[in-house]
């Protein structure tokens, strides 16, 4: 699910719905067979339709040109990772590399404006030596030297991948290296010779998820079958997995068990024995050199002391496993604060939180008499701010990314005790100078304050007729926050459309309780608070239902699905990306069942009773006038399956709707395997949503 990487509603009287059986529909299950010839010729007909009517004009080949030029250009920022004393590795698609290649360059090169850039591998030319359509999907390099890594592909942008090692001087893969071949299996360093490896080649090591449920250790050398098991979950659980900790004189070796996905065990390894780490399930911990860090999702009462949801506590590791229980506040939430997530350097660590939906960040230092804290200046008002330690093991710099809605987004370099150095800024890819961001409340149906921020002009005339994009997502403890995108800012906010992005329950801008507020039985709160910012931009006049849109992607695709359902008359345009939209069979279906934490479990008839009240694919009525929609999708998307979008885009039609539908025969959950393909999926959303939402154009 959403990352990013995962809904209005005004329940509206529906008739009763009938206890389903998970064939309800078998009549267009044959949309389900991913590639068999009938559905792949069902695709084909519908691509056909849908860029025969938006992707044929002049305009849209200009919007599409545009963003290609905006996800090719040299401006960007490299998103770099520093791996051994000197490199700073980038991985990087434009113009002349499609696929990619990894780079690398010095910070010294990288602080030039045109930095020398070395490259590592080339993607291209790996995908046509070896006729595949290779992904990239990431590296893991071996400490303390770093000359090898774990080289992470997948074809088409599929969640399945294949691992091969690599050799950082040679610039080469190593043969008769550590290799799987593709799956969603894990693999993680050791040492040089041994590594820990979730394998799910097949159902027998698979979760009912289709994760790893069994984590060997293997050497090198031997085959894998040899491997000897380390630790085995249930079939029930989401995943397991292993992982070293190279910290230098703190390394130690974690087995962990994701039982669901917001529920985990955590054991410390010690040669043939596992150590529980005492700890609720539903918290997340991880050691940072002598101390645990522990992050509450329920209220913890340990000690003594009853610590809230939502707080981030601190122990001396060694003390906690010999029975101590001191622990330290580092975080504690407030009505309107969260924990937005921690990141450590050396010594140090930098706390990110939230205070109404803007972000701070401070940076922590333990000491002899408990832990200080020192804000970082100069941060925005309005904006998202992401930091993290460049190289943890060995530094206190850390880097800082700035983003929000009009202002470019910059990168700096800071030094914990030191400066803070701008290293990079993207220019404006659109003219934000007559837009206003500002941030406002719509009041749910129970009562519950939703905030959104809303860019608009600054002259923007409050008469109901501004093409306005309403957005979100709501699951998964997920918060949205301010962003700079060339893409949105040039389709939409350059033409005088307004963006509004909603803070619905269900994600994460609260704190557990906000996300909680939007799980299972109470998930109709995250589509009424959706429904009650569309009303309240209506109430407010800056727009009306013939002028407003939703999109939303898979979680998202959920949300404005249900928008579509339950509150048609809201809204004169949809755009629904790689969504769940069944949720009869959701956990049928490739990694549905991993996500039973967040919806429940449909099988269950006191669970179905409520999820049937959100599943669209259920809510649609023959009769009913519903706004008109784009479906989009991927055939690689192994993550959440194509057959939810297509076979509601069937029932649409059988039902006489006017509906689109474009499946990328690329691209995984992210729905594109490269720029092109980006740029052309982002051009037929914004040409579909601006033609039907009555732009200057029309």
């Amino acid at each position: 699910m959403k990352p990013s990487l995962l809904l209005l509603a005004l329940m509206t009287a529906l008739p009763p719905l009938a206890h389903a059986a998970p064939n309800d529909s078998p009549n267009d299950l044959w949309l389900e067979d991913v590639t068999g010839k009938p559905a792949l010729d069902w695709v084909a007909k519908q691509n056909q339709a849908s860029t025969g009517e938006l992707a044929g004009s002049a305009e849209f080949k200009a919007m599409d040109d545009r963003f290609l030029a905006i996800l090719n250009s040299k401006e960007r920022i490299p998103d770099v990772s520093r791996i051994g004393e000197r490199w700073y590795y980038n991985f990087w698609r434009d113009a002349q590399h499609v696929r990619g290649i990894w780079r690398r360059t010095t910070l010294e090169e990288f602080r030039k404006a045109e930095p020398a850039w070395e490259t590592v591998l080339d993607l291209d030319s790996l995908g046509t030596a070896e006729n595949e359509n290779w992904v990239w999907e990431g590296a893991e390099a071996l400490a303390p030297d770093y000359t090898r890594c774990l080289v992470r592909l997948s074809r088409g942008g599929a969640d399945a991948r294949v691992t091969r090692e690599f050799d950082l001087e040679r610039k080469a893969f190593v043969p008769d290296g550590f290799t799987l071949p593709e799956s969603k299996s894990d693999i993680s360093w050791i040492d040089r010779d041994r590594v820990y490896l979730g394998a799910a080649f097949d159902s027998s090591m698979m979760t009912t998820s289709g994760y790893p449920r069994i984590v060997r250790e293997w050497r090198r050398g031997t085959p894998i079958g040899s491997a000897t098991t380390v630790y085995e979950g249930k079939v029930t659980d989401v995943a397991v997995g292993a992982f070293h900790d190279d910290t230098p004189g703190y390394e130690r070796d974690f087995v962990s068990r994701a039982i669901t996905f917001y529920s985990n065990e955590l054991y410390l390894r010690r040669g043939d024995r596992l150590v529980k780490i005492d700890k609720p399930d539903d918290a997340e911990a991880s050691a940072w050199r002598d101390w645990l860090l522990v992050s509450l999702r329920t209220d913890w009462t340990v000690g003594g002391t009853t610590y809230p949801a939502g707080a981030l506590l601190a122990a001396r590791f060694d003390d906690f496993l010999a029975g101590k229980r001191e622990m330290q506040v580092l975080f504690r939430p407030g009505p309107r604060t969260s924990l937005a997530g921690f990141a450590p350097t050396r010594g140090h660590l930098l706390l990110s939180t939230l205070d109404n939906v803007r972000s701070r960040v401070a940076i922590l230092t333990p000491g002899e008499h408990g832990w200080a804290s020192e804000p970082v200046p100069g941060l925005p008002e309005i904006g998202t701010v992401s930091a993290w330690g460049v190289d943890p093991r060995r530094s206190d710099d850390y880097w800082l990314v700035v983003t929000d809605f009009l202002t470019p987004t910059s990168l700096s370099l800071g030094a914990v005790g030191g400066t803070v150095e701008r290293l990079k800024q993207l220019p404006a890819f659109f003219d934000g100078s007559r837009d206003v961001v500002s941030q406002h409340e719509a009041v749910s149906k129970d009562g519950t304050r939703i905030p959104y921020f809303m860019v608009a002009p600054k002259d923007l005339e409050l008469d109901g007729k501004a093409p306005t994009l309403l957005t979100g997502y709501g699951g998964f403890e997920v918060s949205e926050q301010p962003y700079y995108s060339g893409t949105s800012g040039s389709a939409w906010l350059e033409r005088g459309g307004v963006l509004v992005v909603a803070n619905i329950r269900g994600g994460g801008e609260f704190g557990p309780k906000w996300h909680q507020a939007g799980v299972k039985e109470q998930r109709h709160h995250c589509y009424e608070d959706f429904s009650a910012v569309a009303r309240d931009l209506v109430a407010r006049k800056v727009t009306s239902p013939r002028h407003l849109g939703c999109m939303g992607g898979s979680n998202g695709g959920l949300l404005v699905g249900n928008m579509l359902t339950q509150y048609p008359d809201l809204f004169g345009a949809v755009v629904c990306m790689q969504p769940l939209l069944d949720m009869r069979r959701y956990h049928h279906l490739l990694a549905g069942a991993s996500w039973m934490g967040e919806y429940g479990d449909p099988d269950k008839p006191d669970q179905w009773a409520y999820i049937r009240t959100w599943s669209p694919y259920q809510l649609l009525r023959p009769g009913a006038k519903y706004p008109r929609v784009l479906f989009t999708s991927s055939t690689r998307d192994d993550r959440v399956h194509p057959g939810h979008a297509r076979r509601m885009v069937h029932k649409m039609e059988a039902q006489g709707c006017d509906v689109l539908y474009y499946e990328n025969v690329e691209g995984g959950h992210g729905g594109a395997a490269n720029n092109t393909q980006q740029a052309f999926m982002s051009a037929l959303a914004y040409t579909f949503l601006w033609k039907q939402l009555g732009g200057a154009s029309q």
